[in-house]
């Protein structure tokens, strides 16, 4: 008999998920609240701007069934749950998707079903929050029906660990519910899937991976801005020490970390830690000084018009790039929205380009986006950034680049008579 899954949120974990099982020969529904979203999908066109992901989505909407009806929760064998789990402006969990997911699920819920919750959440969530909630149907886990948690592990844009090979970790309330997770996700991830004691265990391990980026990209952060007083390129330095076989792993600076993983998910162990009485003294100071960055790269960029004799109000500036991330449209948490934020603090006025969004720019195009520009800011490593040559950066009289991700050879630029400034360079 034909297993029938029901995806809840349709967003970046949600979609690609359900893709996937459609291809894989599992019967689907997607659920999602987002009516517009729903009737995109429902068409063949995809809400989320990858051409990838939309050509998946032509080829695989008519073998799922979309809906905002949470009663096709009835329909499925197995739920998985995909609904995001932000912050508030005040970085405390934001659950209230998760809580309004559930609570629609328990409306539906079946004997026999299992239901798995893959968003990101602090330890304790699934027995603490979502297991009172499903049990108020009257059916209890482990008797009546089964639940686990999966945390997702899925990289927007990154085409050689997809969700197909990524390994997993799952874990559910009783060892049956973990082992039918585990034959769950063996059934299509050619990967290894590691069963974890606890579901405390799996939603710690999704907190712990993302604050390992988050301190270590902090760190090379204060670094940069450290060597930046001393005049050493960081990514010398860098470069230097991965040389190093052991016990070494480079990490990056930028202009900031965007996401919805890094930049959030310590703030989930922070609190719930907090609530239990332990200060992590060393995440929050992580991400203050990730948080910080945006600042920092605005600085860099007055300063440098500062010595030039350009005052900041009549200077013409154009940031470059408004997604977090280099070559998607996931705008979440996106520092450059922060390095605008910034610039408007200092009185400065600017254009913004983004070759995947557009609509938000206020250019057409990269050349119109940059020509007789005072500074440009890179805020997001798109690739066509890449086409900033010393050439085409002089035809269009470009003066400053602050180039917040790096992605530019500063010697070459520097060589034409461009000034250049990076993040630690």
């Amino acid at each position: 008999m034909e297993t029938k899954i029901c995806v809840v949120g349709l967003g970046y974990v949600g979609l690609p998920l359900a893709l996937l099982l459609a291809e894989k020969g599992f019967q689907i529904y997607g659920l999602d609240i987002n009516k517009e979203i729903i009737e995109k999908l429902k068409s063949g066109a995809c809400h989320i701007n990858d051409a990838p992901l939309q050509k998946r989505v032509a080829s695989q909407f008519k073998n799922i069934r979309f809906s905002t009806d949470n009663a096709i929760c009835k329909e499925a064998d197995i739920i998985v749950v995909t609904v995001p789990t932000p912050v508030d402006k005040n970085h405390k969990p934001d659950l209230m998707a998760l809580k309004s997911a559930s609570a629609d699920i328990a409306r539906n819920l079946k004997k026999g079903q299992l239901v798995i919750i893959e968003s990101t959440i602090f330890p304790a969530t699934v027995e603490g929050i979502v297991q009172p909630i499903l049990e108020s149907s009257g059916l209890k886990v482990g008797a009546d029906f089964s639940l686990a948690h999966c945390p997702e592990r899925v990289d927007p844009g990154n085409t050689k660990y997809t969700l197909v090979n990524i390994p997993r970790v799952v874990a559910g309330i009783t060892e049956s519910c973990t082992e039918r997770a585990y034959q769950f996700y063996s059934s299509f991830v050619q990967a290894p899937i590691t069963k974890l004691s606890s579901v405390k265990a799996a939603e710690a391990t999704k907190m712990v991976e993302n604050i390992f980026r988050d301190v270590n990209i902090a760190l090379v952060n204060e670094l940069a801005q450290s060597f930046d007083a001393s005049g050493i390129d960081v990514l010398e330095v860098l470069k230097g020490a991965s040389s190093k076989p052991f016990a070494f792993m480079p990490h990056y600076p930028g202009c900031g970390v965007g996401g919805h993983c890094i930049p959030v998910d310590p703030y989930y162990l922070i609190e719930s830690a907090r609530l239990k009485g332990f200060e992590h003294r060393f995440l929050s100071l992580a991400r203050e000084i990730n948080n910080a960055m945006p600042k920092y790269t605005v600085k860099k960029a007055l300063t440098a018009l500062q010595e030039h004799n350009i005052p900041i109000g009549k200077a013409h500036i154009t940031v470059l790039g408004m997604s977090y991330k280099g070559d998607v449209d996931d705008m979440r948490e996106s520092p450059a929205l922060e390095i605008c934020n910034e610039l408007k603090k200092a009185g400065a006025t600017f254009d913004v380009y983004d070759p995947f969004h557009k609509q938000k720019s206020t250019k057409p195009s990269l050349q119109s986006a940059v020509e007789n520009k005072d500074c440009i800011i890179i805020a997001t490593a798109h690739s066509e950034f890449r086409n900033l040559t010393p050439d085409f950066l002089i035809k269009q009289k470009v003066k400053i680049v602050i180039d917040g991700r790096n992605m530019l050879d500063k010697e070459t630029l520097q060589g034409a008579g461009i000034i250049y400034k990076g993040i630690g360079r």
